[in-house]
């Protein structure tokens, strides 16, 4: 699977929220999601993100947890996807370790998922950067990313709230408040 998606710094959450009840998207009750995201050893920022294999180690609230790997194609907001549950974080942890990856940033949210259709809509409230709205479409044929990102865009401009477009990842941004 592909998974295409835009992301918005959110000025006014409210309102967001009030927007998206406006469109028809319903949303779960808050989710917390504390993530550990993993880099291949020896990558660097400056390296870019295209081409490259990320691993994440999720737990959410009750206790589950995913481990996700992204591969970035044309960007960081496209991505080839691979996601399972994984019954001992601490195991999969040294896996990773032993695979060659190296752990970058924790980053903690709150979550809030719906969906528009096809689209999954998730609000975030991100531990010391923010709000944040994703917009994500996962895809398993050939459609173009670029595309698909302009069309969620569409969709999200139509929303008539204050959003800051951002191509950066939570572990991009979470690495920048901490340095």
């Amino acid at each position: 699977m592909r998974e295409i998606e835009t992301k918005y710094r959110v000025q006014d959450l409210e309102a967001l929220l009030l927007a998206l009840k406006s469109a028809g998207v319903e949303l779960g009750d808050p989710m917390l999601q504390d993530d550990q995201a993993y880099a291949p050893a020896g990558w660097k920022p400056a390296l870019g993100k295209v081409g490259h294999t990320f691993a994440r180690l999720r737990t959410l609230s009750g206790g589950v947890h995913v481990f996700t790997t992204k591969t970035p194609l044309a960007n960081s907001m496209e991505c080839a996807e691979y996601e399972t549950v994984v019954a001992d974080r601490k195991q999969m942890h040294g896996a990773l370790l032993v695979l060659g990856y190296e752990p970058t940033v924790r980053i903690v949210k709150h979550r809030r998922s719906g969906s528009a259709g096809p689209v999954g809509v998730c609000v975030d409230v991100v531990e010391g950067v923010g709000a944040f709205v994703e917009l994500e479409l996962l895809v398993d044929d050939d459609r173009d990313g670029l595309t698909v990102q302009a069309e969620l865009d569409a969709w999200a401009r139509g929303l008539d709230v204050a959003l800051e477009r951002t191509t950066d990842t939570y572990d991009t941004l979470v690495r920048a408040v901490a340095s």
